[in-house]
């Protein structure tokens, strides 16, 4: 980054508490879908993770992580926070309560912390990739650097097609 003005809420909490991570910026890529973000980094979309934001029966929300090329399940998501049932929020109520807008929502950095899944896929991989914070940025760091900023835990919550691991 190469000045103050471009680093996120994100980068700036991962540099304060000097973990290791990698920036990939995608910018100038064209790439707008999660499957064209992970082609353009030549990643098995599996380890590209999208970050979504969802709201409970019992008006609590949650943050789930899942990777570009699958489905929040809400169904599984539900039950991995004890909620009868969830629902994505609608796009005009993510800035004013996460602080990032639609495409652009990385699960650290948020205004609040709140209750964060990610799906179990993750583990399979030494680093994984989600939002930078920005649409065009994104962070890849492993499962425990991250926890060190935010608390999360692992899950089944995605439903749809898996690419075959790469070893």
């Amino acid at each position: 980054m190469k000045n103050r003005e471009e680093k996120t809420n994100a980068i700036r909490l991962l540099e304060q508490k000097k973990l290791l991570f990698r920036l990939h910026d995608y910018s100038q890529s064209g790439a707008v879908s999660g499957p064209e973000v992970a082609e353009y980094l030549n990643e098995n979309p599996d380890r590209v993770f999208k970050t979504l934001v969802t709201v409970g029966k019992s008006a609590g929300h949650y943050v789930f992580l899942v990777p570009v090329n699958r489905e929040l399940d809400l169904k599984k998501a539900a039950k991995a926070v004890n909620e009868k049932s969830i629902e994505m929020i609608k796009a005009k109520e993510l800035l004013p309560l996460t602080g990032y807008i639609h495409g652009g929502c990385s699960p650290v950095g948020m205004k609040k912390f709140f209750p964060t899944i990610i799906d179990a896929g993750a583990e399979c991989f030494e680093e994984i990739f989600f939002s930078g914070g920005r649409i065009g940025l994104q962070i890849e760091m492993s499962l425990s650097e991250l926890q060190k900023v935010i608390t999360f835990r692992l899950a089944d919550i995605s439903s749809g097609a898996s690419a075959p691991p790469i070893s």
